[in-house]
């Protein structure tokens, strides 16, 4: 089986991880957190960093640090992972969803002001799979209705946006360093902001708002913290980013060779006015007159032992949140179809050459191409 993911650990990991069990710094407390915490508030260009156990604590934090509360909107699209809905829902926020372009998949902010009430306090823009938002009018969206920016970068690390590296661009920006990212701690995410106060907020959320009186608690928080054994493999990525970034656009590049005459399928776009491709993973959508289903093709694929994945399924059709009773009139046609027609196939960092060619090949005889 070719897997849809595999990390790259060929760095310094087993030398800091080593420096970790030999110096006894395993836990939350440890010179790997805010040594990958000061690095990569470096890398991107902001003046805090917050690390935490995942992405999805990271938005969780995002959103309390900056004090959204019951009976808000927030503006956020539908084609992404639950993990952006979850915590705004929970916490009886209203997710405002909006659908996304079938090309880039990544939100319409042409949309984003038709959906803004009295009631709207944030706009949340999620980086889809190797193309960036649209950022610049969503900004200026934000600035005009006085409304907060949470950035989700979690799919991309080392990506720009007009030669600015996504994680600038929120008030409060996330990134997650799950195993498929472009850098990883195997679990873990991270804030950052220029923002002392909402920087303070976030460390103390993400560690039970502990405070100088340690078990006297005036607000309360999660135990959200990265371990310094995390952090150890998040700095060893770290030095090999630049890498990374060239291996993850030769894979792209590879694919787009290999693919290139394929008639049933549509291939990722290489780039837009505003972003090069990353290529955080390699989609395909299936042309229209095609017959099959995404995961009729994922099936057969998998009998060829190629791994893939699905697209995501769209929030507005969650069948938990629709039992809640939400998003029920929403129609979001492109999300729709993405899920439908979309899939991703191998393209993790430590794919090789030969193994891209065999998943052309297969995808060809299971596509009817060759």
């Amino acid at each position: 089986m070719i897997p849809v993911n595999s990390p790259l650990l060929e760095g310094n990991e087993k030398k800091y991880l080593n420096e970790c069990i030999d110096t006894g710094w395993i836990s939350g407390e440890g010179p790997f957190v805010s040594r990958f915490e000061e690095g990569v508030a470096n890398y991107i260009g902001r003046k805090y960093a917050t690390s935490c156990s995942s992405g999805t604590a990271a938005i969780n934090i995002a959103i309390k640090a900056l004090e959204l509360k019951e009976g808000d909107e927030v503006i956020m699209p539908s084609f992404t992972i639950i993990s952006c809905a979850q915590f705004l829902i929970t916490s009886g926020i209203k997710p405002v969803l909006i659908d996304c372009d079938y090309k880039t998949f990544n939100m319409k902010v042409s949309d984003i002001e038709t959906k803004i009430t009295s009631k709207t306090k944030a706009i949340m823009i999620v980086h889809i799979f190797g193309l960036t938002v649209d950022v610049d009018p969503a900004i200026n969206i934000a600035k005009k209705h006085n409304l907060k920016i949470i950035e989700d970068s979690a799919e991309m690390f080392g990506q720009e946006y007009k030669r600015n590296k996504c994680g600038t661009f929120g008030d409060i920006s996330i990134f997650s360093f799950y195993s498929n990212k472009h850098i990883t701690t195997g679990e873990g995410g991270m804030l950052l902001t220029d923002d002392k106060h909402l920087d303070k907020r976030s460390k103390s959320l993400r560690n039970l708002c502990f405070t100088s009186d340690r078990f006297v608690h005036n607000e309360l928080g999660y135990n959200y913290r990265m371990t310094n054994i995390q952090a150890a493999i998040g700095v060893a990525q770290l030095e090999k980013i630049e890498l990374i970034k060239k291996k993850k656009r030769w894979i792209g590049k590879k694919y787009n060779e290999m693919l290139k005459n394929f008639k049933n399928i549509n291939l990722p776009i290489i780039k837009t006015d505003y972003c090069e491709n990353i290529y955080w993973v390699y989609p395909i959508t299936l042309k229209d007159n095609y017959p099959k289903t995404a995961k009729q093709v994922m099936d057969e694929l998998k009998e060829l032992k190629i791994g893939t994945r699905p697209f995501f399924y769209p929030m507005h059709k969650q069948p938990i949140f629709n039992k809640m009773g939400l998003f029920l009139d929403d129609i979001l046609p492109n999300s729709e179809k993405l899920y439908q027609r979309g899939l991703y196939v191998p393209s993790g960092l430590a794919l090789t050459d030969n193994q891209i060619e065999q998943v052309s090949l297969a995808l060809g005889k299971v596509l009817n191409e060759t």
